[in-house]
């Protein structure tokens, strides 16, 4: 009995091909705090692979807002927020969150990735439609997969091709164009204008994932839809709080009647326990420096620029990333996986990304800003990372011309 299933499970040996080769990069352990620098086997290691876009995940007012709610309120809610895992710090951040983006309302999920799963899966019905960029995060695929909608996807960014596969539609159905705001690997922005004038034009409505937006780009960091000056335009706001936030969870922010349908169809939000009150208050209080202190906002983006400009000087490839998001392609998975490795040896840590997340031809080292990181610890990054490729052998764009 069950002798097909481990047969098919012994097939897998990526992962194992990759042990052999000693250059495995996941599921690395790190024994400190996340910050611009970390300790990963007892030596020190620059981070340039976190989300932490805004440097807040050790920032003694937030931990101390995390400990005070777990005294007060404990470490769960042993319940969902539909029926007894509701406490009053809920409403307040949701009340927070949507005058932040500027919509009527907000509802909290455990994580962003259940936000996407939940809204997307019962949004739209059986004669409708969802319309995606073929970048889009993962959480969107999945919720779109639980839908009983027709999923269509376009090309990355393509208008011409958002424009034919809306064309195509009945002008009766319900669509709803879902897109990354910061595309996650390649860094890049959705266009917006665009795709909210094709919306009009064909009756659709828009969802914008705000996961690596916020913090990072809009009034005060409220995202995308602001960045643009579109808010009423986006019906729907989304956004995690694992990234600038410090802490883990999301929300979808709308109009009052679509939260309230949400808060009774979305499966994810009524099946699943709700933020633990610590991650609750994490979130208010980050969301009090954010308001506070634009100045962090500033300070990322003089990173990101210092970053780029070396880095395109070095001859490396970033693509068309408009963001701290720093796609650096090698273009082969082997020499990724290399790269990775001798860097963490020689103390900086960057996350590689390989197929099948992307064609071999495509895969990248994802390198990623902090506003709390230095220009010298940017100096440091990027000249190892001059040295490692060059040993590895990789080809940039200055040793073509």
């Amino acid at each position: 009995m069950g002798k097909k299933l481990h047969d098919k499970i012994a097939q897998f040996q990526d992962a194992n091909n990759v042990r052999k080769s000693g250059a495995y990069p996941f599921f690395r352990p790190i024994s400190s705090g996340q910050d611009t620098e970390v300790i990963i086997d007892g030596q020190r290691v620059l981070m340039f692979g976190s989300n932490s876009y805004l440097g807040l995940t050790n920032h003694p007012a937030i931990k101390e807002a995390a400990v005070k709610a777990t005294n007060k309120y404990g470490t769960g809610c042993a319940g969902s927020r539909f029926l007894n895992g509701t406490l009053d710090i809920h409403i307040e951040l949701e009340e927070r969150l949507a005058n932040y983006v500027k919509k009527e309302a907000a509802v909290l999920f455990s994580t962003g990735f259940q936000v996407n799963l939940g809204v997307l899966s019962c949004i739209t019905g059986r004669n409708d439609y969802l319309i995606l960029d073929e970048y889009d995060h993962a959480s969107i695929i999945d919720g779109s997969r639980l839908s009983f909608s027709r999923v269509i996807k376009y090309a990355h960014n393509d208008m011409a091709d958002l424009q034919r596969k809306l064309s195509l539609l009945p002008e009766e159905a319900v669509k709803v164009i879902a897109v990354d705001g910061i595309f996650s690997m390649e860094g890049d922005l959705v266009k917006l204008p665009e795709v909210v004038e094709l919306a009009d034009k064909y009756g659709a409505n828009i969802m914008v994932d705000d996961a690596h937006s916020l913090g990072v780009i809009g009034d005060k960091g409220a995202g995308t839809a602001s960045h643009f000056g579109m808010t009423e335009d986006v019906d729907l706001i989304m956004g995690t709080f694992s990234k600038s936030f410090a802490s883990l969870g999301g929300f979808i922010a709308a109009d009052y009647a679509t939260i309230d349908y949400l808060k009774h169809r979305a499966r994810s939000l009524m099946f699943s326990a709700s933020m633990t009150p610590g991650s609750v208050a994490s979130v208010i209080a980050a969301l009090d420096i954010i308001e506070s202190e634009p100045e962090r906002i500033t300070k990322l983006w003089d990173n990101t620029n210092y970053a780029m400009k070396l880095l395109v000087e070095e001859g490396f490839d970033l693509g068309p990333t408009a963001s701290p998001i720093l796609p650096i392609y090698i273009r082969d998975n082997h020499k990724t996986f290399m790269v990775t490795k001798m860097l963490q040896d020689s103390g900086v840590f960057v996350n590689p990304v390989v197929s099948p997340a992307v064609p071999s031809d495509s895969s990248l080292l994802r390198f990623s800003l902090m506003a709390t990181h230095t220009f010298a610890q940017i100096d440091e990054a990027i000249e190892k990372m001059v040295r490692v490729c060059k040993e590895v052998g990789v080809e940039t764009i200055k040793e073509r011309i």
